[in-house]
């Protein structure tokens, strides 16, 4: 079995200068959930027209696997499949895919080449409550396809049939040659409609069969915003489905955006509004507060991550609590036992067992050691302008408030950083290290405001 995609349109509707097939659904381009479907097929070789920027779709998608094809002028949906025909085989079944119809699933396309065979037309139809717009599923009385009307050629009593094209099919690929090399274009369009080889194949005397999807969403298109956000809506429903059949509390199923991968242990616990982005793996008994963003980030059994915090590209151990409103950016590593309170910021650095920093601090491209005492407002200055600088802060440390560490600098075991101190060498360990100017009381009188 061979695939072909269509993805050659512009998207005129979307009004976007990104190919229509490049827009993100769950953050990744609608064409790379239609290409993850074809792989999984386990097809012998996927080849993708392309006309619009072609050059765009190409680089976004790069793969060895993969044959691209460019159709110019875009002549229709026959004339695509056309340009595809040079790089299949004779003896093959063939797919026909749309880089814009993103959720169908492997299951059903397999169903259909299936019922294709090695002999037969096999076209994906749906059966809609409202089908207007769409070309309707013609039979003859014995239920047999005999061609596709579009809604507005067809007659008052074909517009009552709720069975319509979803333009996704399967033929062998000799037949396929022959049909498509008598496909005219003598229409409104002046194109070349791959739906005309059903006509085609039934006066060949080719039995055309059908498959339906289990659900009438996997052929659901996308063609402007609209359409676009009422998939992303069915793609994070069925993401938070299958995260509650695996035993996780979500507060508000219809209010979570899984954009990646989230592996999830036993008693998960996420609140509103969290995305997850890239690949997130939490532990058991991990609780997530509101409005949170975790980015490719592996988070300990037990830990707790309080409403709207940030967290980017980082690990972390079991029983941490972290936030409200704390941020760890890419290159954190937090042991277990770690507390972040609100307003810390924590990057490129290695936080060990225990410690803490509850209060509006940030600490960059530093080494913390276990059981280490972070006040309020203390900042790492690790950055001269040009260069960054390691801060490395030894186990049982207390950093008080109001502190600037000016790296390169160490702290030494069981030292005390006194509040308000700025640290430029190194502190040794089990002492008191302190920095501050003489505090002195001037006589005085307050500036008054004039009065008129």
């Amino acid at each position: 079995m061979e695939v072909v995609i269509l993805a050659a349109g512009k998207g005129t509707r979307m009004r976007s200068r990104r190919p229509k097939v490049l827009q993100p659904l769950a953050a990744r381009p609608l064409l790379a959930h239609v290409l993850d479907t074809a792989r999984a097929l386990d097809a012998a070789r996927i080849c993708c027209v392309i006309g619009h920027d072609a050059d765009a779709v190409r680089e976004s998608l790069a793969s060895p696997d993969l044959r691209w094809v460019e159709q110019h002028p875009q002549l229709g949906t026959g004339h695509a499949v056309q340009q595809a025909l040079p790089e299949l085989s004779d003896n093959t079944i063939v797919l026909v895919l749309y880089g814009d119809v993103p959720l169908t699933r492997r299951e059903t396309l397999a169903a259909l080449v299936d019922a294709a065979g090695a002999e037969r037309l096999a076209m994906l139809t749906v059966t809609l409550d409202d089908p207007a717009g769409y070309g309707r599923i013609v039979r003859d009385a014995a239920g047999r396809v005999q061609r596709i009307v579009e809604h507005r050629d067809a007659t008052a009593v074909e517009r009552e049939i709720h069975e319509i094209n979803t333009g996704i099919l399967a033929a062998p690929a000799a037949r396929l040659r022959q049909w498509l090399a008598r496909v005219g274009n003598d229409n409104t369009q002046g194109e070349y409609y791959l739906t005309d080889i059903v006509a085609l194949a039934v006066a060949d005397g080719v039995e055309v069969v059908t498959a339906q999807p289990t659900d009438a969403w996997e052929t659901l298109g996308v063609n402007d915003r609209r359409q676009l956000a009422a998939l992303e809506r069915i793609v994070q429903r069925n993401a938070a489905d299958v995260l509650l059949d695996g035993g996780v509390t979500l507060a508000d199923p219809a209010r979570i955006d899984v954009r990646g991968t989230l592996e999830c242990g036993q008693d998960v616990e996420i609140d509103i509004d969290c995305v997850f982005e890239g690949r997130v793996v939490l532990g058991d008994d991990v609780k997530v507060g509101a409005h949170c963003v975790l980015r490719d980030a592996v988070i300990g059994a037990g830990t707790r991550i309080a409403p709207f915090s940030h967290v980017e590209s980082t690990t972390m151990g079991a029983n941490c609590i972290i936030g409200p409103y704390a941020r760890t950016r890419p290159g954190t590593v937090l042991a277990d036992g770690v507390h972040l309170g609100n307003f810390v910021e924590v990057k490129n650095s290695q936080v060990g067992a225990g410690s803490k920093a509850n209060h509006l601090a940030y600490v960059g491209d530093a080494d913390v050691g276990a059981g280490v005492n972070i006040g309020a407002g203390v900042i790492t200055c690790n950055y001269d302008g040009a260069n960054k600088h390691r801060t490395i802060i030894e186990d049982e440390a207390f950093v008080g408030s109001d502190v600037q560490l000016v790296a390169p600098v160490r702290i030494g075991r069981g030292a005390t950083i006194g509040a308000g101190t700025t640290l430029t060498r190194d502190a040794p360990e089990e002492q008191l290290t302190i920095s501050r100017v003489k505090q002195t009381s001037v006589r005085w009188k307050r500036p008054k405001k004039k009065t008129p």
